[in-house]
Formats: structure tokens, C-alpha cells, sequence
């Protein structure tokens, strides 16, 4: 069987999985170890960290000392808006992570015009992440954000290579930013492509009910990847049958027409979760 398939992260260059995993809650986990192993034996190369993930990049750390992550494309982010500490924190995450350059280093939940302006001021962040860049010590910028206008200005800078946003049937707004983005050369991360944990909790207890219905996790991703203009979905998995439930539908998947599409948004309205 072929593997996962691959998209472009817009101008970062990189060829990845359109699965990743995303590790914030994953160190929580009792299996968390097993997580990571199963998603990296299953062909996933993308994996999303941030500094203020308590023990996400510790882990990933410990995959990568051990050779077990030795091809993975790591994804990693700051809270900070001023340059002396976004230094910091990149000079922490890759004493963390055990490597000598990171990927793809984000400012982190710009969802305000304060913050990004905050950020990219004089001694911003995103001055402190150029001065990382230009030591060769992470590759890539982007930015997070919950925000689809603040989201639209970082675009438009031209001084973000990849930007991290929620998609789902749940949550479809942002199908417009996310072909402006590509058109930009904006890699697009999707970040909470099954609706997040609420919605997840609600999904659960109805399969567990014997629903029928078609909100499925497998549905939730097609829907996602049926988006050409999406670069990488990141769900979080805590547990390696999770991970490998993901892999398998990324493995067999036929992408969805837009009625098919428009139909699982309306589903999705009916479902109780933040």
C-alpha cells in the first residue's frame, strides 16, 4: 500500500505527510511514549510542539535522542512578543528537542492587531525569530492564530512562511483565508480537524450510543483534506490507537464532494462542545 500522501508547506519548500500529529496533550497521556512511536512508524513526519506545552517538547526530545525521530519535521512555537525572549525560548526548545535547528518556529495565538503589532515592533518577536533564522537556528516562520482577520494581516506581511489555523465541518470559516493563504504561498496547518476536545467528547458519546450518524472522525478528516489548499492537519492523539485509527483513514481515503461537505457541516452544527 503507498503511503501517506504528501503536500507542499507553501514556500518553506518542504514535501510532508498531510497527516501530523499535534503533541500538546500527548505527554499526558499513560502511553505516551507509544504515541509518538505510532505515529512515526505509521508515516507521519510533521509534529506540532510549543514551549508551553508541559512536557510536549521534553518528549519529543527523548523520541529524537533515541534515533526513533530521526526523520520528523518538527513544529514548535513562543508566547513571546518581544525579541529577547523569543531568543530564549528557541535557544530552550532546541536544548529540549536535542537539536541543532528547528524547522518551523511560530508566534504563538496572534489573535489580536496588538499582539501582531506587539510582535513585529521594534525588538519584537518576530525580529527575535529573523536573528534565529539568520544563525540557522530554525528555518521557517509562522504564526498561530484564532483569529481569521488578525490572521489575514500575517499573511499579507509577507514575513510568515506557514500559518497554523482551526478548520473543521465544525468550524468552515476559514475555507477563504485558507485559499488566500495558498494563494500567498502560505503553508496552511489545521489545527483541531476533528472540532477540538468538546466536540470530540460529544463525538464519542454518541458512537458509543450506536449513532449512525456521519460525523466520524475518518469523515472529519476528509472533509479537511478535501481542502487543496491545506498543507498539514495536526489532530492530537494521547493514545497509539488513535494515531493509528488517523493513519489508516489517511492511507484510504476518497475525497469528498461539496455536497458531501456541506452536509457534514450541517450535522456538525447539531453537536454541543466549544
Amino acid at each position: 500500500m503507498a503511503g501517506i500522501r504528501t503536500r507542499r508547506l507553501g514556500r518553506t519548500g518542504a514535501e510532508l505527510p498531510e497527516l501530523g500529529l499535534g503533541a500538546m496533550d500527548t505527554p499526558n497521556s499513560p502511553e505516551r511514549r507509544e504515541t509518538i512511536r505510532a505515529a512515526l512508524e505509521g508515516g507521519i513526519r510533521f509534529i506540532d510542539t510549543a514551549r508551553e506545552y508541559a512536557g510536549s517538547e521534553f518528549l519529543l526530545g527523548d523520541a529524537i535522542r533515541s534515533g526513533v525521530a530521526s526523520d520528523v519535521f518538527i513544529s514548535s512555537k513562543t508566547f513571546a512578543r518581544d525579541a529577547n525572549r523569543s531568543q530564549y525560548d528557541i535557544d530552550a526548545s532546541l536544548r529540549t528537542l536535542g537539536l541543532p535547528s528547528i524547522d518551523l518556529y511560530h508566534l504563538h495565538d496572534i489573535s489580536t492587531p496588538e499582539a501582531w503589532t506587539e510582535a513585529t515592533g521594534a525588538n519584537g518577536a518576530l525580529e527575535g525569530l529573523k536573528t534565529a533564522q539568520y544563525r540557522g537556528l530554525i528555518r521557517s516562520i509562522g504564526v498561530s492564530s484564532h483569529n481569521l482577520d488578525v490572521a489575514r494581516l500575517c499573511i499579507d506581511s509577507g514575513e510568515i512562511d506557514a500559518i497554523m489555523l482551526e478548520y473543521s465541518a465544525f468550524y468552515p470559516d476559514s475555507r477563504e483565508l485558507i485559499a488566500h493563504a495558498y494563494d500567498r504561498d502560505v503553508g496552511v496547518i489545521v489545527m483541531r480537524p476533528l472540532g477540538g476536545s468538546g466536540r470530540m467528547s460529544s463525538l464519542r458519546g454518541r458512537l458509543r450510543g450506536g449513532s449512525t450518524g456521519t460525523v466520524t472522525p475518518e469523515n472529519l478528516l476528509r472533509y479537511v483534506w478535501s481542502n487543496e489548499y491545506v498543507s498539514v492537519a495536526i489532530p492530537g492523539a494521547s493514545y497509539p490507537d488513535r494515531v493509528r485509527a488517523n493513519i489508516e483513514t489517511a492511507l484510504t481515503y476518497e475525497s469528498m464532494s461539496e455536497a458531501e461537505q456541506h452536509d457534514l457541516e450541517a450535522e456538525a452544527a447539531t453537536f454541543y462542545g466549544d
